[in-house]
């Protein structure tokens, strides 16, 4: 039987010993007791369940005999272990009263400890700092030389909060390095300045592509290049400002090159001075250096342009026109104008590209003004901008149409300087302007004090030595550059005059146009009225220089001793003989004509042109008259003209010369029986004298040539009349200063009508 059965058999049989009710000596009894109330008749089976259990409890010794080895040395450990227990228990209970009682007594020392502790807890956390601190100067000069001027900004804001903290003043190893981080505090602001101007002004090499060269002929097309330039630089502008979001502060990407995208790098370097709380100074400090910056800008494009045309190329252009006296107008193939061609379209171009940086200048700074709740008066920059590009360009064109001098010195006319208001004055070059006095360039002191302050400022500031230097040598070469000619100090490229106005004009017309889509909404500068000014100058100081001008070359050709005699080359201007002063006349009505139509067609130059014709034949009419004078006064009549003069001025004999002149071949001897009979009529009442006939050949000469002079000049004079479709007349809009005033809506002076080569552009009351 299994030791399961065998089990399970003593339970059910003798279940009733297991109980605790059950009593050993009771159920003994009973198994010994043969009576009916005894069990001895079932003792028989309770030996063979009592040998059953003794097999089984054999087999349960042999089976399991080392576990019950194992617990009993078990139990003498457990019991072991809860006797140490109990007496570490009794040891504790005996330490916890006396800790108690410890407690309870007070012990100064204790307290001494605690503050011990404490302090040597904020030594190292001061410690600590200061190997923070150590390690920032490293890290602020590679995010400088990097350009990653948010986290520079950063790193200097965490150095700065960490050395002000009051457990840090006292620390005198840390003197240095306050300074230090004072220092790189204007230092990083003073970088940030010149980076952002460095941008703003063209200056860096990643600039190159936000403004294009000229390429010559661009100024023939001058409604391309608007188009040109907004395919460029001006659409990047526009993706930049829409994609603009300064609803929350930047956030830097090093792993591009900040300086790639110039207006990202604007935007940086502003939102960099921002967190420095240089906003403020950086906006100051832009309006204080912008004119500065423009001239420099100005002169830069001097120099470029001077250096792409030879000067010798230019002088010689100019000795070849003056071989024939009046140097009054260039041809597109004239090496002067490509001179101020590129000049212009150059220097346009890059005030179109530092505008679109001053936009979006405007743009991010508006931006943070609304996110930070800062003033209004840091958005005022634009306005300053406009001003002085407008000032820029009254002096370019001042400069360039400055009377020369010559004109008046031929002409006898004193020009003095109430009269000539664009000619510069001249400096004495033998006067120096200024002078440091007791100051040796060649001393060791000196030397040695420059060398440790570049030193200095090479550990403290990376970069900022190479920039200083560059700039300063910028302002001495600026310095240097200034030359005579020009009011505002820049070298002209080429001899000022009025025929310039015909190149000055379509360029500054172009970027004035193009500047319109750059100017930021909601400034006080409305577009427009962007070139109302041009308006003014032409009008008000343009017009009288032209007029002078005018007026001086047209006395010239009056006055030289050719001026009435036969002109040498007639032969390639005309069929006949005419006078030299004619040609040259003509020559000079003609460039003007080809001037005023690049300019917007105004009737008060158009008579200017119409007064100097007028001018001229009353200067003819009387050399006529001083051909047909007579010595004396007829005694008779008292008249000064000889016979025939006076008969062909007024009367009967004037109207049938007329009516000849003008009429048909059928009445035509009818008015020469008619003219004769008048003839002998006048003369018997009168009868002729030697002094009423011409009797000098060389006065007959004169007179043919006049006439001829005249046929001639009247005939070409009628082909320059043309009536244009865009003419306006600003002669009868004054203010009460006397000053025109006048609105003129600006185009690319240009137009698609019909229109001869050379033509005066007239309106139809003028033309009438």
């Amino acid at each position: 039987m299994a030791m399961q059965d065998v089990l399970q058999y003593i339970k059910q049989q003798w279940s009733f010993m297991a109980a605790d009710s059950c009593v050993p000596v009771k159920v003994a009894l009973q198994l010994m007791d043969p009576s009916s109330l005894g069990l001895a008749d079932q003792y028989d089976q309770f030996q063979e369940t009592h040998e059953q259990l003794q097999t089984a409890l054999k087999a349960i010794v042999n089976e399991h005999h080392q576990g019950f080895n194992s617990s009993i040395g078990t139990f003498h450990k457990i019991q072991t272990s809860i006797h140490s227990s109990q007496t570490r228990v009794r040891a504790l209970r005996s330490s916890l009263v006396q800790a108690k009682t410890s407690l309870g007594t007070t012990k100064p020392k204790l307290k001494g400890f605690a503050t011990t502790s404490q302090n040597h807890d904020d030594m190292l956390q001061v410690l600590g700092m200061i190997e923070q601190l150590q390690s920032m100067p490293e890290k602020l000069e590679a995010r400088i030389s990097e350009k990653q001027f948010l986290s520079a900004v950063d790193i200097l804001q965490d150095a700065l909060r960490l050395i002000r903290r009051s457990e840090m003043d006292n620390i005198g190893a840390l003197s240095d390095l306050r300074v230090y981080l004072s220092n790189q505090e204007h230092s990083l602001t003073d970088i940030l300045i010149e980076e952002l101007h460095s941008h703003l002004y063209l200056k860096s090499p990643y600039c190159e592509n936000r403004w294009k060269a000229y390429v010559r002929g661009q100024g023939r097309d001058a409604s391309a290049a608007p188009a040109a330039s907004l395919e460029s630089s001006g659409r990047h502008m526009y993706r930049f400002l829409e994609t603009l979001d300064t609803s929350i502060p930047m956030t830097e990407d090093a792993s591009r090159n900040p300086e790639a995208d110039t207006f990202h790098y604007i935007q940086l370097l502003v939102e960099s001075l921002n967190k420095m709380s240089r906003l403020d100074v950086a906006v100051e400090s832009i309006e204080q250096r912008l004119p500065v910056e423009l001239f420099r800008v100005v002169d830069r494009s001097n120099i470029e342009v001077d250096q792409r045309h030879p000067s010798t190329l230019r002088g010689y252009a100019t000795t070849t026109n003056r071989q024939g006296k009046l140097d009054i107008s260039y041809d597109r193939d004239d090496p002067r104008t490509a001179v101020l061609s590129d000049m212009l379209w150059t220097l346009y171009a890059k005030f179109e590209a530092i505008a679109e940086g001053h936009r979006v200048l405007h743009d991010v700074i508006a931006g943070i003004v609304k996110r930070e709740g800062l003033s209004n008066a840091l958005m005022g920059g634009f306005k300053e901008l406009w001003k002085l590009y407008q000032s820029e360009i009254r002096s370019l064109l001042h400069d360039y149409l400055a009377t020369d001098s010559n004109v008046g010195s031929r002409t006898g006319q004193n020009n003095d300087a109430s009269r000539n208001i664009f000619r510069p004055s001249q400096r004495d070059k033998t006067k120096k302007l200024f002078k440091l006095s007791n100051m040796d360039n060649k001393s060791t002191e000196l030397t040695i004090e420059r060398e440790n302050l570049e030193f200095i400022l090479k550990t403290s500031v990376p970069g900022l030595v190479s920039d200083s230097r560059q700039t300063h040598g910028t302002a001495s070469n600026d310095t240097s550059a200034v030359h005579d000619g020009s009011a505002t100090g820049h070298k002209l490229l080429i001899e000022p005059g009025v025929f310039n106005m015909g190149i000055l004009l379509p360029p500054s017309l172009a970027f004035l146009n193009r500047l319109k889509e750059v100017v930021p909404p909601g400034t006080d500068i409305i577009t427009s009225t962007i070139t109302s000014f041009l308006d003014d100058f032409l009008v008000n100081v343009f017009h009288p220089q032209l007029d002078e001008t005018l007026g001086d070359l047209c006395v010239q050709t009056l006055i030289e001793v050719d001026a009435f005699q036969m002109d040498p080359h007639w032969q390639t201007l005309s069929q006949r003989p005419i006078f030299t002063g004619t040609s040259r006349f003509y020559g000079l009505i003609t460039a003007f004509c080809k001037m005023l139509d690049t300019l917007p067609h105004d009737q008060a130059f158009s008579h200017l042109i119409v007064r100097q014709m007028t001018t001229y034949f009353e200067k003819c009419q009387g050399w006529y008259k001083a051909l047909v004078t007579r010595g004396r006064p007829q005694a008779e009549t008292g008249r000064h003209l000889k016979t025939a003069a006076a008969l062909a001025e007024a009367g009967e004999i004037s109207d049938i010369v007329t009516d000849l002149l003008q009429g048909e071949d059928v009445n035509r001897a009818q008015l020469l029986e008619k003219e004769s009979a008048r003839l002998i009529s006048t003369t018997n009442v009168h009868p002729l004298e030697d002094m009423d006939i011409l009797s000098d050949r060389k006065s007959i000469a004169a007179l043919c040539l006049l006439c001829t002079s005249m046929k001639w000049l009247a005939a070409k004079l009628v082909q320059l009349r043309h009536i244009s479709d865009r003419t306006t007349d600003s002669s009868h809009r004054q203010d009460s200063s006397g000053r025109f005033q006048h609105k003129r809506r600006w185009t690319l002076v240009a137009s698609a009508e019909a229109k001869p080569d050379v033509y005066l552009p007239l309106n139809q009351d003028t033309a009438v």
